[in-house]
């Protein structure tokens, strides 16, 4: 399915969100002096409560405003390309993650796989929400987690190669995979829109749940643990992290 209009023919979907909020950005870009709603959204093809809500989320990350009710750029635009991209960037993921945090009572991260090591980049957990305790580092223990699975399952072949030679499976706790010809064929079968999981392989007492983000070239995922006495909860926090990715996705394009 597809919502077709002026330079606004896009897939609905996660990336269709982030990719119709992106156009909205471009057509207000274009009108130096403002732009009223209606206008907006006969120009790009789509429906006005379409174009508000996209509008308005972009509002609240700055990169809109509203001035005598003409949609203009907001100030975050001013900020793209300068030195302190990487602090607003997670500026806002922090806040993103805090929001999501609080939604699924559990902790939330978000990671990336960026020449060749996984790295935990944000994690937001709280006194109700705790994180998982990293016993073992876990650059060196993507085998056995559902982010470094999720993330491993983004490479290439020879990519996961790479990582499992310089860091080999070990068994962490007796449902970690060890085969690595077994955890290579997971890898390679994960469906992208199919959260992967981690039940007690990385530590006993935690469930995890993981979906890909991926914004330009990084390769990232979105993830979260509960305790495994909560394990009945996890299938629905996997789908609120997939619909939550979207949104994500455009607060990383800055």
């Amino acid at each position: 399915m597809s919502v077709r209009g002026q330079g606004a023919a896009v897939s609905v979907g996660p990336f269709g969100v982030m990719r119709r909020a992106l156009r909205v950005l471009e057509a207000v870009d274009r009108h130096t002096s403002g732009v009223p709603e209606a206008a907006l959204a006969r120009e790009l093809g789509l429906p006005e409560a379409v174009v508000r809500a996209l509008a308005e989320a972009l509002e609240l990350e700055g990169y809109l405003a509203v001035e005598d009710g003409l949609w203009v750029l907001g100030g975050a635009v001013g900020l793209l390309g300068r030195q302190n991209r990487e602090q607003l960037v997670r500026s806002r993921m922090e806040n993103r993650l805090a929001e999501l945090r609080d939604e699924l009572g559990a902790a939330v991260y978000f990671s990336r796989y960026h020449e060749g090591e996984l790295t935990v980049e944000v994690v937001s957990a709280a006194e109700h929400a705790p994180a998982v305790r990293e016993w073992v580092d876990f650059r060196a223990t993507a085998h056995a987690s559902a982010i470094g699975k999720c993330l491993l399952s983004q490479l290439d072949h020879d990519g996961r190669r790479d990582h499992l030679s310089r860091h080999p499976v070990a068994r962490l706790t007796a449902r970690t995979i060890t085969d690595q010809q077994q955890l290579m064929h997971r890898l390679e079968s994960q469906p992208a829109t199919v959260p992967v999981l981690d039940i007690q392989e990385y530590a006993l007492g935690t469930v995890c749940a993981a979906v890909p983000v991926s914004a330009g070239s990084t390769v990232g995922c979105l993830a979260t643990s509960l305790p495994v006495g909560q394990v009945h909860r996890l299938r629905a926090a996997a789908e609120l992290l997939a619909e939550r990715a979207a949104p994500l996705m455009v607060a990383m394009a800055v």
